[in-house]
């Protein structure tokens, strides 16, 4: 799968999230899974990982490892830097 594919796979992906996703959601939809690493600021599913927000829409920054949004299950380890569990700066030995 081409880079172009990737992304707009993702793009459709946070739409969808976007469009079906309450702020009450604690998680996503049945068949998809978290992916952290992969969200634009602003595009995010429910409460960071960090406990730094509570709510959708509130990223900050893009590609937070911290920052979720719901995919289908399997697409998330097919994405860069995509995880199925929240990245902090540690576990890529960097420093704040």
């Amino acid at each position: 799968m081409n880079k172009k594919t990737l992304n707009t796979l993702l793009v459709g992906a946070v739409a969808a999230t976007a469009l079906g996703a309450s702020a009450a959601q604690a998680g996503p939809a049945e068949g998809n899974e978290k992916c952290y690493g992969v969200v634009k600021a602003g595009m995010n599913g429910c409460g960071a990982a960090d406990g730094s927000h509570g709510c959708a829409g509130m990223a900050t920054e893009d590609a937070s490892g911290v920052e979720w949004v719901s995919v289908p299950k399997g697409l998330c380890e097919k994405l860069a830097h995509g995880s199925t569990t929240p990245v902090t700066a540690e576990d890529h030995g960097e420093e704040h």
